[in-house]
């Protein structure tokens, strides 16, 4: 029997849910999926410049399962290029270090339940119209 899988940790969420192909009709456009920590790991290696052995300390994982996640996400990224298919960026094994909540209507990020304003587009206002993002899912 294997051992269970340890969540990643994220910081934060991505702002946007994914990507689509510039040219391609959008009835026509097939999808990959991102997981979270393979955004993570791009975004901690290619955006926020940091070394693998500190960005897999970041994400509470061993130096070896860094690379596997971010070599995985690179192959993802690239399919989508090469092939013209969309990005969307979801599931995966993780566990962000705040409470995250997205605004169905509107999508906005809210950090933290207290944080919530009433989105100037948005017509309802609680907690009725929030995602909570801050489950993982064993994907």
């Amino acid at each position: 029997m294997s051992r269970p899988k340890k969540s990643r940790r994220v910081c934060d969420p991505p702002k946007m849910l994914g990507f689509t192909p510039y040219g391609i009709p959008n009835c026509k456009i097939e999808q990959v999926t991102l997981k979270m920590e393979e955004y993570e790991s791009l975004k901690l290696i290619d955006y926020d410049l940091r070394s693998q052995d500190k960005a897999a300390e970041l994400m509470n994982v061993s130096r070896p399962t860094f690379t596997r996640i971010y070599n995985k996400a690179l192959k993802t990224i690239i399919k989508a290029f090469v092939e013209g298919k969309g990005i969307s960026i979801e599931g995966g094994n993780y566990q962000f270090d705040k409470d995250w909540f997205r605004c169905k209507k509107c999508h906005k990020l809210i950090e933290g339940i207290d944080n919530h304003t009433r989105c100037k587009d948005c017509k309802m206002f609680g907690t009725e119209e929030l995602i909570n993002l801050n489950h993982s899912y064993n994907q």
